[in-house]
């Protein structure tokens, strides 16, 4: 299995195009630099160089402190728990009918649980013998 790529984060030194587009830490562009520069520029001012936008010609990174990087990932983290979930999850449960109150109780608590998270719930009884 090929490893993941994070979607944000500090890339370090590890910069596989000759040609960038950096941004400084204030979000003023800087230009088109060649790999060696912007690393001789983070290290001066003691910043990460962060990948923004791979799909753009030259590749955008953005100079930045160890605290901006975190901040954005909290944000991301954040936009990315508020965002709808695609596909509908469905939660089946089956018990026997004859199950015991204190059982059921607790069925029933996690049902609800699952319905206020907008899950489809599927509940099969079976007869007792």
């Amino acid at each position: 299995e090929p490893k993941k790529k994070t979607a944000f984060g500090s890339v370090g030194r590890r910069i596989p195009y000759r040609i960038l587009h950096v941004i400084n830490q204030e979000g003023e562009s800087l230009g088109n630099m060649h790999r060696a520069e912007a690393l001789k520029l983070m290290d001066q001012h003691d910043l990460k160089l962060v990948l923004l936008r791979e799909n753009e010609e030259p590749p955008v990174y953005r100079l930045m402190t160890g605290q901006q990087i975190h901040e954005e990932q909290l944000r991301r983290a954040e936009k990315k728990k508020a965002s709808p979930k695609t596909g509908v999850v469905q939660k089946e449960l089956s018990f026997s009918s004859a199950i015991a109150k204190n059982d059921l109780e607790t069925k029933a608590k996690q049902i609800a649980q699952w319905i206020e998270k907008k899950h489809h719930v599927k509940i099969t009884i079976r007869q007792a013998k």
